[in-house]
């Protein structure tokens, strides 16, 4: 297996498919693949390019896995015959995986019945045979196509006499290998078989119920198994709830009923395989028959109601799909898928930085607990010390307020003081003027007298010694009684220095 998946991817182009191909309009879509007619610039050949989109990570649900377009690559490449879609290239690009596959332009095989304007069982058989034969081709390789419906099965050129049958799309396809159990839930409700919907192991059979749908849809226009809803139609098909309403099929003939009732059994090991089918009475018979244009016009009319009934089926089978842009929309938000996955890888070293930084978060956490409670328990200290320096503030503003007043006080005493020495001294100045000019006239009255060189009647002293001391206490006496005693300090009379001076 490993070998083969290798082979597939080496035929992977890595080179864009635009330089090689003009692409042209869109021709059909699924859910993750868009198919458009392109042309190939070296040769002017038309083709089909299969644009598949790549799933981006094992995260995403959006796109193809990569393993499984190489599986369905590997199996186009082991595929050659005229009833089965042929691969040309493949071509990879960042986002896609682009196939180059045969063009088959003649639309859907039901479409193109139910524009008939009658439908005979031989006709079917036509068209039902070369089902049947590109399956044998699968088949007989052991390959399983997984998802034969209507929509799959297409015509290469509708404007011929008997159009040839082409099988397309062959992303579930699997190789089924002896020994090895394959179980999976995929394909379209309405035409798989039980073993599926039962997820039991799946073999080659789960197709030729598939082809039993087919033909019951292709015969009479209704679905044997189609509920309203998608449930009911599992249910159905598990309990293999369906019959041959005489409404259909009132004019099908018994071998065509037994043809479908052994396709859709229910016992893989009883159903018809793919050899069985194509050597089916109803086939054989048919092979070689064309439609007899003289029958009877009420034949033609029941004729043309079976066409008036596919012609419904297929209308209602395709307005009742919802429109399926999911490619559109992927090729969209592509762009954000692959930043999406960038970002992913980018989120892990995050969380690892995350979980990081929240350990340093939580040891800053701790330091900080630590932190406020020391500085709660220092705060409550410098709150107290600052309550009693603003009560210290506010007293020394009382003492500072009291000083002032003081001070005040204090200048205006020194103002009063300032103003009573003021008076003393200019009182002290006129005394010392009438004095001076006393100790004048004492002067000119004592150089009037005789002086007695003998001393007169004053034995041992002279005259004008009695006579300065009767004077300085006169003074003194008088100085006392006019300035109160305050300024006798700094005077020292002495009258005959003053007789000198």
């Amino acid at each position: 297996m490993t070998s083969v998946r290798t082979a597939a991817m080496d035929l992977f182009k890595q080179q864009k498919v635009e330089d090689f191909y003009e692409i042209g309009e869109e021709l059909g879509s699924g859910q993750f693949a868009i198919v458009k007619q392109c042309r190939e610039k070296s040769t002017g050949l038309e083709f089909a390019a299969k644009f598949i989109k790549k799933r981006q990570s094992m995260a995403s649900s959006r796109g193809v896995r990569r393993e499984e377009i190489e599986r369905e690559v590997d199996i186009l490449q082991q595929i050659q015959h005229p009833n089965i879609v042929t691969l040309h290239d493949v071509y990879e690009n960042r986002t896609d995986v682009v196939l180059i596959l045969e063009l088959v332009s003649g639309g859907e095989l039901f479409d193109f019945l139910a524009q008939k304007e009658s439908l005979s069982e031989e006709e079917a058989t036509q068209f039902i045979k070369q089902i049947l034969e590109g399956v044998n081709y699968l088949h007989a390789r052991e390959i399983a196509h997984f998802d034969l419906k209507p929509e799959n099965i297409m015509l290469l050129d509708k404007n011929v006499p008997l159009p040839r049958i082409k099988l397309i799309d062959f992303g579930l396809a699997h190789k089924i290998e002896a020994g090895v159990e394959f179980k999976n839930i995929f394909g379209t409700p309405e035409f798989v078989a039980p073993e599926i919907v039962n997820y039991e192991p799946l073999g080659l059979e789960a197709d030729m119920w598939s082809i039993g749908v087919i033909t019951y849809i292709l015969l009479s226009g209704a679905s044997p198994f189609l509920g309203e809803t998608k449930q009911d139609t599992l249910r159905n098909i598990s309990a293999i709830n369906y019959e041959f309403d005489e409404e259909f099929f009132c004019h099908t003939s018994e071998p065509a009923k037994k043809f479908i009732s052994q396709l859709l059994e229910k016992d893989k090991r009883k159903r018809l395989t793919i050899q069985e089918a194509l050597n089916h009475p109803w086939i054989k018979s048919n092979e070689h028959k064309e439609e007899n244009k003289a029958k009877e016009p009420k034949k033609r009319e029941r004729r043309q109601l079976k066409t008036k009934r596919l012609r419904e089926y297929t209308i209602k089978s395709h307005s009742s799909m919802p429109p399926n842009n999911t490619y559109v929309n992927f090729e969209r938000f592509a762009q954000v898928v692959e930043d999406i996955d960038q970002m992913e890888s980018s989120f892990v070293s995050l969380a690892a930085a995350h979980d990081s930084l929240q350990e340093d978060i939580d040891a800053m956490v701790s330091i900080y607990n630590e932190k406020e409670a020391w500085y709660k328990e220092e705060s409550e200290d410098v709150r107290h010390e600052l309550s009693q320096i603003r009560y210290e503030f506010r007293k020394v503003e009382a003492f500072k307020r009291s000083l002032q007043d003081d001070m005040q006080a204090f200048s205006s005493s020194l103002d009063g003081i300032s103003n009573r020495y003021q008076e003393r001294q200019n009182h002290f100045d006129s005394l010392r003027q009438e004095l001076s000019n006393e100790l004048k006239w004492v002067q000119e009255v004592m150089g009037s007298f005789p002086m007695d060189g003998d001393g007169g009647g004053y034995p041992n002293c002279s005259f004008s010694t009695v006579f300065n001391h009767d004077v300085n206490e006169a003074l003194k006496e008088l100085l006392n009684r006019s300035c109160g005693g305050e300024l006798l300090s700094g005077i020292n009379l002495d009258l005959e220095t003053g007789q000198q001076r």
